[in-house]
């Protein structure tokens, strides 16, 4: 499973730093990330990474958000700066895993963190 945090309520130009650490069966995970979704929106990837290192991030994020990952602890983080009242949504970590090994490789879920961002 994957256990989200770290979200809440901050003023526009503010910081948070989400967490996503992923438990249970796993034998290896290739991609972990972030995905949102706002009020009548569909959800949008934010950003991802993948156990090489290699990330992606969504152009309106780009510049103010950073994903990172600890593989030693199946943890992905956010770290989301200069906040805007658009970034207002709820916040889903994503992982990409193997329960075994030679086993297909499926996606998790989240619970979902909410990131309000006031102006």
């Amino acid at each position: 499973q994957l256990q989200a945090s770290g979200g809440g309520l901050v003023q526009a130009g503010g910081s948070l730093r989400l967490s996503c650490a992923a438990s249970g069966s796993i034998f290896s995970i290739y991609a972990m990330g972030w995905y949102r979704q706002a009020p009548g929106k569909q959800r949008e990837l934010v950003a991802a990474i993948t156990s090489g290192g290699s990330t992606n991030h969504a152009d309106s994020v780009k510049g103010r958000f950073t994903i990172s990952r600890d593989n030693a602890k199946n943890t992905v983080y956010l770290q989301m700066n200069s906040l805007k009242p658009e970034d207002t949504a709820v916040y889903y970590c994503n992982a990409n895993l193997q329960n075994q090994r030679y086993g297909p490789y499926t996606d998790y879920w989240g619970q979902g963190t909410e990131v309000t961002v006031s102006s």
